[in-house]
């Protein structure tokens, strides 16, 4: 008796599971996911299976997609892919940045970009490129906000020391 009841619920429209339209909820952030995806993988087709299993990850465990949970099933994509959470940039000061701000090309700083190491460029694209706290980083990451923040010095540094050569 108990299953002919169940068999005659009415089956909820993802519209009514969600306060959010997940269609809609994708269209607001997959190219935002997709360009942070490229960015750290360096490469398109792994930009959109990182995207699309970040989305997959996202829809299947969350009954309201949230940006920050969309954020964190990034970062669980992004280290399936490659180790992020570590930090290894230790750079110098450069001492020549005379002709960077005044000749640097979107190109150059784009093949900049790609040769950090992966969390770095990572705080980078989040803190200069989207304007994430420290702290909002930080909790992504698994790291100090003041790691996030030597992280990000040492990304601008390494940064500036490509543009000048």
């Amino acid at each position: 008796m108990t299953s002919e009841l169940i068999m005659r619920l009415p089956i909820p429209s993802a519209k009514e599971i969600f306060d959010v339209n997940p269609q809609d909820f994708y269209q607001q952030n997959c190219s935002r996911i997709y360009s942070l995806a490229f960015w750290v993988t360096g490469h398109e087709l792994d930009a959109e299976q990182v995207t699309a299993s970040t989305f997959a990850r996202l829809f299947l465990g969350a009954l309201e997609p949230t940006p920050d949970l969309l954020e964190r099933a990034l970062i669980a994509e992004l280290r399936e892919y490659q180790t992020l959470g570590t930090l290894t940039l230790e750079c110098d000061n450069v001492a020549d940045v005379h002709g960077v701000r005044m000749h640097a090309k979107k190109a150059d700083l784009e093949v900049a970009l790609l040769q950090l190491p992966a969390t770095e460029r990572l705080i980078y694209l989040m803190h200069d490129g989207e304007a994430k706290s420290f702290s909002h980083i930080g909790r992504l990451l698994g790291l100090e906000p003041t790691e996030v923040q030597s992280g990000l010095h040492q990304a601008r540094l390494r940064l500036r020391e490509l543009l000048c050569h």
